[in-house]
């Protein structure tokens, strides 16, 4: 693996093994990689001839009270990470080299940015989608990698790449949980041991979502209150949102009929945690994506 900080080196690599007949894999990160980000890595290499990891910090997808300055960082286990992975360009640039003048455009993808964690961070996604667009364009044509932890994430990259006709294929990968049930996510360093107890009340209220949907429940409105009802009872949790929505337009819906996504987001302690479920419809047969365990973390669609 090599470690670069230039968008001009990330070209060339890129360009070098197009030009031998092969294909590209993108994995965009914040960096201090958990397992989660690893089996985007894996299913990169499968797929692909070179691997390039994104690693930045990217501060134009923070609000100005969120924690730009104290997100966690590890570079030099990240490396290690990625290089047991079998990756071959770890891109870590500085935000001169991604922003040198400033930013005077901005990508903003409308109608699927505005619910769910857009409401209360409204900024958010514009700056995601200005960074991945730079990364796309930095490396396409290629095939990127999301996890569907963040499940509007995915979502909105999506769009964007195909309004856009940017050339790439957005591959989402299998949300990872713990053992515990927690989604991974960086932010889970910052939950002391305490919090880390609370924080397991959101998977076991995605479960019982999970239980009732298999037991045939179909009204949206009973689901997003028993999932209130669950989250809520919860000592140190506080609610940001609990939302059952259509799939593809993250609309809000009265009855599962069709791909659903269940999805919420709360405050342990300090810390903003988001989690969800899928629930899909396939020729009358009704199945829910709880997530996977580290074991079982290699599948993609």
């Amino acid at each position: 693996m090599i470690t670069v900080t230039t968008i001009a080196e990330v070209l060339a690599a890129g360009d070098a093994a197009r030009a031998r007949g092969g294909t590209v894999g993108l994995v965009p990160t914040m960096g201090y990689f958990h397992e989660g980000h690893r089996s985007l890595m894996r299913a990169a290499r499968a797929a692909n001839d070179l691997v390039v990891v994104s690693l930045f910090v990217n501060p134009t997808q923070f609000g100005p009270t969120e924690d730009l300055g104290t997100y966690p960082r590890d570079l030099a286990a990240d490396s290690a990470a990625a290089t047991a992975e079998g990756v071959d360009v770890l891109f870590v640039p500085s935000a001169v080299e991604m922003y040198p003048d400033g930013m005077c455009t901005t990508v903003h993808v409308a109608g699927l940015t505005e619910g769910l964690c857009g409401a209360s961070r409204p900024t958010h996604f514009d700056g995601v989608t200005t960074i991945v667009s730079k990364l796309f364009s930095i490396a396409a044509p290629c095939s990127a990698y999301f996890g569907r932890k963040d499940a509007q994430q995915l979502a909105v990259v999506r769009r964007m790449a195909s309004d856009l006709d940017l050339r790439v294929d957005v591959v989402g990968c299998p949300l990872v949980r713990e053992a515990d049930g927690v989604a991974m996510s960086s932010r889970n360093a910052y939950l002391l041991p305490e919090e880390r107890s609370h924080a397991r009340a959101l998977v076991g209220a995605l479960h019982a979502v999970a239980d009732a949907v298999a037991a045939g429940e179909r009204d949206a409105g009973a689901l997003r209150d028993l999932l209130v009802a669950r989250v809520t009872a919860e000592p140190g949790v506080r609610l940001d949102y609990a939302e059952v929505v259509d799939a593809a337009t993250l609309q809000p819906i009265d009855w599962l009929e069709r791909d659903t996504l269940v999805a919420l987001a709360a405050f342990v302690g300090s810390t903003r945690l988001i989690d969800n479920i899928a629930v899909s419809f396939d020729a009358g047969t009704v199945s829910v994506d709880r997530g996977r365990t580290p074991a079982s973390t290699d599948q993609v669609g």
